[in-house]
């Protein structure tokens, strides 16, 4: 390996590359001869590495990085002219969503500066954020409609160890992050994989419990809470490892401790107050209150990030519904680690959560097989956004409305009840 910047001692890199290993391996199931996209922040570029290395060693066609710069980034809200925050690299999204459709996987790297855009214009931040959704919708639609094996593993900027240990030193705060991200992520134990053979098989036993019960929706209550949640005609609930429609088993999110289906988005009443903030796009919203009618949220609010909030959930017609609902035990080792990682791979596998937007295809039984069309018959939503944000705690009650009306106890106190 070539010589790194020195918070990079602050990182254990045998873990980093059982890391590596575990996003091929695990999280892809990466075949021989399969091409692969990454995406990652430029600080990321170890574990990229790492990645790619094993990809090869897996039989890898092609390895293909992409990379974001923060400062690239930020120099365009700074001397960019305005009408450049009504475009997007098109071509760049184009390109992946052929690759996607020629057999290619897709891994994104996440760990971005969750505050990198907190002191910029919002109504520039929106814009961009809308073009760039525009533009990767053709990429975005082979990801949420399961058609490729996919994997988000996370790397420990130092921008983004600060902001989650702002009162340690930089290089501590690295070490603290690296460490929180491979106990989560589950590469700190001697055989990850077999680690992660476990950990799958567990959450099949609830996605399995879930789908036998076939509830029409589901019912939460807490602090600033009572919503009912309609789920999808003929929704299948998912958990850990899936088979995507190219027939490769993957882990999507590593870490993961979700079981997630799609909601009806014509069928969600009521009102919701997030748990955690919402890390979006280099913005904090945090303390969002919404409020549902038919479906559509009618109503929202946010203590912080309001108004780039608003501007996401005019973005079209589906981003103000829903498209996702998951639900995590609030002991799950990562909400038990106290850790609050201002990243929503992180922060939502901490705490039940919902999505705003694009619904996922693989959440409905034969899903592989359904048209758009009928996706959409049954309740599915589309949007050019998938958003998640946390709603659950410890204090927060869920219960699975039957098609009768009868209530069964699915949470109590955050907890399986």
């Amino acid at each position: 390996m070539t010589i790194v910047p020195n918070f990079q001692t602050a990182i254990d890199l045998e873990k980093l590359e059982k890391l590596g290993e575990v996003a091929v391996r695990v999280g892809l199931g990466l075949e021989k001869g399969q091409d692969l996209v990454i995406t990652a922040p430029l600080a990321a570029v170890p574990l990229v590495r790492f990645i790619t290395k094993h990809a090869y060693m897996a039989g890898a066609g092609i390895v293909s990085a992409f990379y974001a710069d923060e400062e690239t980034t930020l120099a365009r809200y700074q001397h960019a002219p305005d009408a450049s925050f009504d475009k997007a690299s098109d071509w760049l999204y184009e390109g992946m969503a052929k690759a996607y459709a020629n057999g290619a996987a897709r891994l994104a790297v996440s760990g971005d500066n969750p505050m990198m855009l907190a002191e910029q214009d919002p109504a520039k931040v929106a814009r961009a954020n809308k073009a760039n959704s525009m533009a990767y919708k053709p990429a975005l639609e082979k990801i949420a409609n399961f058609d490729i094996n996919w994997n988000i593993v996370s790397y420990p900027n130092p921008a983004w160890a600060r902001q989650v240990f702002p009162d340690v030193p930089e290089e501590v705060a690295v070490r603290k992050l690296a460490d929180a991200i491979f106990a989560a992520s589950r590469v700190d134990v001697a055989d990850p994989v077999a680690a992660w053979a476990e950990h799958n098989g567990n959450l099949k036993k609830r996605s399995s419990w879930l789908n036998g019960e076939r509830f029409s929706a589901l019912h939460f209550t807490g602090p600033g809470t009572d919503l009912t949640v309609g789920l999808a005609d003929g929704h299948e609930w998912h958990g850990g490892a899936s088979t995507a429609k190219n027939g490769i088993t993957c882990n999507p999110n590593i870490p993961t401790e979700e079981v997630f289906t799609t909601p009806h988005a014509l069928k969600v009443e009521g009102y919701v107050s997030s748990t955690k903030p919402l890390s979006h796009q280099g913005t904090l919203i945090d303390n969002i209150q919404v409020r549902f009618e038919g479906g559509r949220i009618v109503e929202a609010k946010a203590s912080r990030g309001e108004e780039v909030l608003n501007k996401v959930l005019d973005t079209d017609k589906g981003a103000r519904r829903l498209g996702e609902v998951a639900l995590v035990p609030h002991s799950s080792p990562i909400s038990a680690s106290g850790i609050l990682f201002y990243n929503t791979l992180f922060d939502e596998n901490a705490s039940c959560h919902i999505a705003l937007g694009q619904c996922y295809s693989k959440c409905f039984l034969g899903g592989a097989s359904l048209s758009q069309e009928q996706i959409k018959a049954q309740g599915g939503n589309s949007s050019l956004i998938h958003i998640d944000w946390m709603i659950g705690s410890d204090q927060v009650d869920i219960d699975g409305i039957g098609a009768d009306g009868t209530k069964v106890p699915v949470m109590r106190k955050g907890e399986w009840a």
